[in-house]
């Protein structure tokens, strides 16, 4: 969107919102669109961007990749957005997740005051990085290292560097330090790219079977698809609190089974499972000494769209929940750290 008050419904609005995965061009989801996403390269807010150091993954050192990234403008935050990062490494042991929040004023250093109407923008939008906004060829995110052959190609390490070298780079690298030019990485490493779009979530029949036996077929599929069968029959076996609560989650989600993300700041998350659920000394406050609160949670239908490889090997969760800052307190043209608290259905 070319606005920050563009589209049917703003998050922060009150009622709970959700997100739903679109294909859409290349052009909507650049920086300067201020889009909501899934995958490809971030789209950076704020162009003063984090190092390479702080996207590592705690457990294999690899660098993380754009997961998702919600535009969720506040009072006191012209332009906000929240991006989620996440290690792709199959069979990772400690794979981590990160969110960072990037917020601006209305003046700022970067964006215009006034907001071009989106066609118009769209028809301006380069399809490239400003040059002077270094970022890996590979993965979108900061690329303090350089190829020293042809001065051009810039990385954000040494892995992405070597997959660049082995991909086609080393074919091209000397003409294009002659001829300045380099054409896009063939490294597929990504996530796919889709736009997030939000709509307001329906008010559910409260005369509906409070134990969740009433539920859409097209809830059970998919849900069946992000599961292990051996969850479904572990809990199959057993009517307990964990059971009820995994019933209210279908429940919830049957009339809108193929949403991806809920937002609802200050609201309370929708949990799979009665293990793991955190309380409020879990959740550390923010750098600026603030609490935080809830602010969206991405849920497991969105593995269907990331093309990961065998669940339980690769990428998986019941629910990843965010907690961002209550205050939203401003962190100038930085990224700062916010919340993740990853939650697993459980198989007990």
């Amino acid at each position: 969107m070319a606005a920050p008050d563009a589209g049917p419904v703003s998050p922060g609005t009150g009622a709970v919102e959700l997100g739903f995965v679109e294909r859409a061009a290349p052009a909507r989801l650049l920086g300067s669109q201020f889009p909501s996403k899934v995958g490809g390269r971030p789209a950076w807010l704020s162009l003063e961007l984090p190092g390479p150091e702080r996207l590592r993954c705690g457990g294999c050192a690899r660098p993380l990749l754009s997961l998702l990234q919600v535009y969720a403008p506040r009072e006191r935050a012209f332009h906000r957005a929240l991006l989620l990062f996440c290690c792709a490494a199959p069979r990772c042991a400690r794979r981590r997740f990160v969110a960072l929040r990037s917020q601006l004023g209305r003046v700022n250093d970067f964006y215009p005051a006034e907001p071009q109407p989106e066609a118009q923008a769209q028809a301006q939008a380069p399809l490239r990085p400003p040059p002077e906004l270094r970022l890996c060829r590979v993965c979108g995110a900061s690329g303090p290292k350089t190829c020293s052959r042809c001065r051009r190609a810039q990385y954000c390490g040494e892995e992405h560097q070597r997959a660049d070298w082995r991909a086609g780079h080393r074919a091209e690298c000397r003409a294009a330090g002659a001829a300045g030019n380099l054409t896009a990485s063939t490294v597929n490493v990504l996530f796919p790219e889709l736009e997030l779009v939000m709509e307001r979530e329906d008010e559910q029949d409260e005369d509906e079977d409070e134990d969740g036996e009433t539920l859409s077929a097209a809830a059970d599929v998919c849900m069946s698809e992000v599961m292990e069968e051996k969850v479904l029959d572990a809990m199959a076996k057993h009517t307990t609190k964990e059971d009820r609560i995994f019933a209210k989650f279908k429940k919830r989600i049957a009339l809108a089974p193929d949403q991806v993300l809920r937002y609802d700041r200050g609201g309370s998350p929708l949990w799979v499972s009665g293990n793991n659920i955190p309380t409020d000394s879990d959740i550390p406050n923010c750098a600026c000494g603030a609490k935080r609160e809830f602010e969206f949670q991405v849920m497991p239908q969105l593995l269907n769209h990331l093309k990961v490889d065998r669940l339980g090997e690769s990428l998986d969760w019941g629910t990843l929940v965010v907690y961002t800052c209550a205050q939203s307190c401003d962190p100038g043209n930085t990224y700062i750290l916010e919340f993740i608290w990853k939650q697993d259905f459980s198989a007990e």
